[in-house]
């Protein structure tokens, strides 16, 4: 196999985290809070890519956890049923030496694969073939599929005795959809939804092989899987969850977190190149639950959206994995010279690793360059005009029943949670509690330490609510002269202007109420510079199993807790908030219970999957924000500006609870309308 002759200089700089890096493009500074919040993701990284994360004493114990836990978070737990595939061929082409069938099937019903099968021109009776499971990356090819693109391969296996089956992606199939919701189409219940389009690509692939082991001219003991860029992410999510792919060949498809998040890689990509790590993994655990099947990891020198650094402590990793099981051999590395392409180098290593793997041939290939797609300026000059390839060939042929471009809607399934019984109403909030932690608020210790005060001037005040971590703190005016302090209020500010920050809640002031206003991190005086795309702080923060607005549930239960300390036996502390403000508040007292005494809400967010709501790793697969606000009971609970009907749940978890009269419901907004 070729030498990583490239990267012996550098291979002992390598072998730590964060030595030898390579960023992408410049770290933002136009706000005060960038330079903070980069600080924080970095920590962060550094804490999930750590050495004691690679265990290998318990690497092989642990593994069927760690396949659960990767198919949860690509959202394949549960695993969609396998359906009938009603896999279709649409037309045929006959070339020199192979035959494309053009085929489409249903991963799931009325999600459409579009895909293109070559296999040699004669096939002896009763003959199985070793198969290629062709996945691409993102050329746009438009109404054609991105597939057209990549069809010189499909050409070369099937001319060397394979059936390979070359899919379209998602976003760039002959059915267009969306692999870009975070990154700049605003889809923020992406995350609370536990959806990523990477699960898309996968469950296509695993189907794919379905369709392939089905065919009687293909033998399910001999399957690879290749491809580049997305392709070769792709490789990797179908590799790690099928072990019917006997080989795989991933190209230029993985760095690690090192690399996504601190040197800002993560903005060269798209949302198809990740899961959401709910588990808090290092990022070369997907690719090591491949082992020990024989991978090829192939990269280039000079690619800034795979770089070297983070290429080689990939590989480093995954050979002491596949040393666990005495197969060392059978993982390796190719390294050419060049940018983000697919060079003859390249192309000669891969077809020459399947042919090892699935036909035990190690002959150097040296066809590799034949009937290649050619660029010449913004055209491809391709063997096969790709029109002549479309699945479906007129746009009055795509199917009218698909849910491709509303995938994100379906692929994974909401919690629809009973609400409980009298008498159950404890392990009902208990069982929500536990899923809670484990999936959703995993990052967050059990109990959310007091936030400590860095400085105070006048009625501002400036907390540090975790290492790294600062937000603003400011009192609303204090209990009236003579007043005894009853109730700390603790409002939580939603946006970056002040004016009106509180004023709802100045309304509902009682005698002996002092009002402070918590603006946690990237709100006021912390904000980060946002750009949309490619969104690099929210997009990074599920790369390392959190939320933006799980570090702002942080920050209000650090600070109630701080109030507490501060009023300890004179006065309870309530959380409080308008809108979308109003849910972090509602999340922080019920992480918080013996310090949050109560809540009081003006017109919250009542779903996550509302654009302007507080968005949480997963929460959508476990409950939704009248259940969370059924979970406060018995602690009083006031909500202003919505219906009986529309918090429903809510009320009955009350009443279940045995204190209906802790929870008001008023309908009335406390602001004139307009306000």
């Amino acid at each position: 196999m070729q030498a990583r002759h490239i990267i012996f200089a550098v291979i002992l700089l390598a072998n730590t985290p964060i030595a030898w890096t390579q960023p992408y493009g410049r770290a933002d500074r136009e706000n005060a809070g960038d330079e903070m919040i980069q600080s924080y993701l970095q920590a962060c990284t550094e804490e999930v890519e750590t050495e004691s994360a690679w265990d290998m004493t318990s690497w092989q114990s642990m593994r069927g956890q760690y396949m659960e836990e990767y198919m949860y978070m690509l959202g394949l737990r549960p695993m969609p049923e396998k359906t009938p595939l009603c896999a279709t061929v649409t037309g045929t082409l006959q070339g020199d030496g192979y035959v494309v069938e053009m085929v489409h099937y249903q991963s799931r019903p009325r999600l459409y694969v579009t895909g293109n099968l070559y296999r040699p021109t004669d096939i002896a009776e009763g003959a199985r073939l070793p198969a290629v499971l062709y996945v691409c990356g993102h050329a746009n090819c438009d109404r054609d599929g991105n597939k057209t693109a990549y069809q010189s391969h499909g050409i070369w296996l099937a001319r060397h005795g394979y059936i390979c089956l070359m899919l379209d992606t998602l976003q760039l199939g002959e059915i267009g959809a969306i692999h870009h919701g975070t990154y700049r189409e605003g889809r923020w219940w992406w995350h609370s939804r536990g959806y990523t389009p990477a699960g898309v690509e996968c469950l296509n692939g695993i189907r794919a092989i379905d369709y392939l082991v089905s065919r009687p001219d293909v033998d399910s003991d001999r399957i690879a899987v290749t491809g580049i860029s997305g392709g070769g992410a792709a490789t990797f999510w179908i590799a790690a969850a099928d072990e019917r792919v006997k080989a795989a060949v991933p190209v230029s498809g993985m760095a690690d977190l090192m690399s996504y998040v601190p040197n800002r890689v993560i903005n060269g990509h798209c949302d198809c190149m990740f899961l959401y790590n709910t588990f808090q993994w290092p990022w070369t655990r997907i690719a090591a639950l491949i082992a020990p099947r024989p991978l090829l990891f192939v990269n280039s020198d000079a690619d800034s959206i795979f770089p070297m650094d983070a290429n080689e402590r990939v590989i480093n990793r995954l050979e002491r994995v596949y040393s666990l099981y005495g197969a060392s051999d059978l993982v390796d590395a190719v390294v050419s010279i060049g940018g983000h392409s697919y060079r003859q180098d390249l192309r000669q290593a891969a077809y020459r690793f399947i042919n090892i793997h699935l036909k035990g041939d190690p002959r150097i290939v040296t066809d590799s360059e034949v009937d290649l797609v050619i660029r010449s300026g913004n055209e491809r000059i391709c063997p096969i005009e790709p029109r002549r390839l479309r699945v479906f060939p007129q746009d009055d042929d795509l199917p009218k029943d698909e849910l491709n471009t509303t995938i994100d809607e379906h692929f994974v399934a909401m919690a629809h949670v009973e609400p409980p019984q009298s008498g159950d109403y404890a392990a009902w909030r208990d069982r929500l509690m536990g899923e809670l932690r484990r999936v959703v608020f995993r990052c967050l210790p059990k109990r959310i330490p007091a936030a400590e005060l860095v400085e105070q001037s006048g009625a501002e005040m400036r907390l540090a609510s975790e290492k790294g971590i600062q937000i603003s703190l400011w009192s609303r005016d204090a209990a009236k002269a003579g007043d005894r302090v009853k109730r700390v209020v603790l409002i939580v500010q939603g946006g970056d202007s002040d004016e009106g920050a509180a004023a709802w809640m100045e309304r509902l002031r009682e005698a002996g109420d002092c009002l402070y206003v918590c603006r946690p991190r990237g709100i006021g005086p912390t904000r980060w510079t946002r750009k949309n795309p490619p969104n690099y702080v929210e997009r990074s923060h599920v790369l390392l199993g959190r939320t933006v607005d799980t570090g702002r549930v942080w920050d209000v239960a650090a600070a109630a807790r701080f109030l507490a300390d501060r009023y300890k036996g004179r006065a309870s502390v309530y959380t409080a908030g308008e809108g979308p403000a109003g849910v972090l508040a509602a999340y922080a007292a019920l992480l918080e219970p013996e310090e949050i005494a109560g809540v009081i809400l003006h017109r919250p967010t009542l779903s996550h999957m509302q654009p302007e709501a507080p968005q949480f790793l997963n929460v959508l697969r476990v409950c939704d924000v009248p259940d969370i606000l059924g979970m406060l009971a018995p602690r009083p609970l006031v909500v202003y500006g919505v219906t009986g009907e529309s918090l429903k749940k809510t009320c009955e978890a009350y009443n279940a609870a045995g204190c209906a009269d802790r929870l008001s419901l008023r309908r009335e907004s406390v602001l004139a309308p307009g306000q």
